[in-house]
């Protein structure tokens, strides 16, 4: 684990002893490591209309009543303190499954016209899982989005179906070509890797990525699925897929400095052929949360559906500033809240930890 910068705690009790406008934007979103968050992760619902083996069950997860779950006004007011005040300048929408959104395309657009301390534009993007992309990706792209991740974890109709409990294989392969024709590209894609599912098919998947111009990131399998179905010693490792794809594919592995805040270290791949299908020089990504955690760089805020603010994916430690805007809050003390939720921000996730417990809550209610 790396060391974090120095403890900044005196100047933490200050801004939230003295809050204002010129405080909120020199601190920003800082805990007691030193690390600033400028990237928010907005879940904009907690449903979704896939039911992925390492995600959900068979049967789904109860859902939060409309009620509970932030409007569109109060995802764009969150937005804005998070930017005007704290210093965020990348957002990344996220669910469930964002595309059951209605007014998801009004809220980019709103989103669109912030503008970052420093006067840039905000940095705007989504994860997905492609399903009805298609037909949205043109109006989205226009409202202001930078780019789109899309999960998809093979390369066939068959074990998409067996992965996902759906046969939405083809409408996946669409959105991605829809995406990349509205100017959303470099589209990328997200893979989880299943030990005895679609392990053996990792290397059909990076030839597919190459050959339609996506970005492939392998990330390992973590703790936020279903109860009872993760074991540490089963998962497939960045280094063993690694290791795996270097049969079959030229890979050299970029400079550390390349990645800028991105978990995934990214490796080349020179123009090869996979048994009888050729495919182009491109890149690959591998995210390692277990195997090689990043937390000392970490740069998070997450903003559930129903307005808590998590600090960290695997911690259950929960601000609600939904609480706060239905009861009239100014900006000022939401901004304070979500300081203070950044200041307890754990060091580390503990995943490799003797007694770490799994998240109370799925990656569906979290948000990716």
């Amino acid at each position: 684990m790396q060391e974090y910068g120095g403890n900044v705690k005196s100047q933490h009790e200050r801004s939230l002893s003295s809050l204002s406008v010129t405080n909120e934007k020199q601190l920003g979103l800082v805990d007691k490591f030193g690390r600033r968050a400028t990237d928010l992760r907005v879940s904009l619902t907690d449903r979704c209309n896939l039911r992925c083996l390492y995600c959900m069950p068979e049967e789904g997860l109860p859902v939060l009543p409309l009620s509970k779950i932030l409007t569109d006004e109060e995802v764009v007011r969150l937005v804005r303190i998070g930017v005007n005040y704290l210093g965020i300048t990348k957002v990344r929408f996220t669910g469930g499954e964002p595309l059951l959104r209605k007014g998801l395309e009004t809220i980019v657009s709103e989103c669109a016209q912030l503008r970052t301390t420093d006067g840039e534009k905000l940095d705007l993007a989504l994860t997905t899982n492609g399903l009805g992309l298609s037909h949205r990706a043109r109006a989205l792209h226009d409202a202001g989005l930078k780019r789109v991740n899309i999960s998809l974890d093979s390369s066939s109709r068959e074990e998409y179906l067996e992965l996902t409990r759906r046969d939405r294989f083809a409408h996946v392969m669409e959105g991605i070509s829809a995406a990349t024709a509205a100017g959303l590209s470099p589209a990328k894609i997200n893979a989880v890797v299943i030990p005895g599912v679609n392990d053996d098919s990792s290397e059909k998947l990076l030839c597919l990525a190459l050959n339609i111009g996506a970005e492939l990131r392998f990330i390992e399998h973590m703790p936020i699925g279903p109860k009872g179905q993760w074991n540490k010693a089963e998962i497939i490792t960045s280094p063993s897929l690694i290791e795996r794809l270097q049969r079959s594919f030229k890979l050299e592995e970029f400079p550390k400095s390349m990645r800028g805040s991105s978990p995934a270290s990214l490796w080349g791949v020179a123009a090869g052929t996979l048994g009888t299908q050729e495919y182009p020089a491109g890149t690959v990504g591998f995210i390692s949360s277990v195997s090689q955690p990043f937390c000392a760089e970490c740069d998070r805020t997450r903003l559930t559906a129903e307005g808590r603010i998590r600090s960290c994916l695997f911690n259950d430690d929960e601000y609600d500033l939904r609480a706060l805007l239905r009861s009239g809050a100014s900006d000022g003390e939401i901004a304070s809240q979500w300081q203070e939720a950044m200041w307890n921000k754990p060091a580390r996730h503990g995943i490799n930890d003797d007694g770490f417990t799994q998240p109370d809550r799925t990656m569906s209610a979290i948000g990716g």
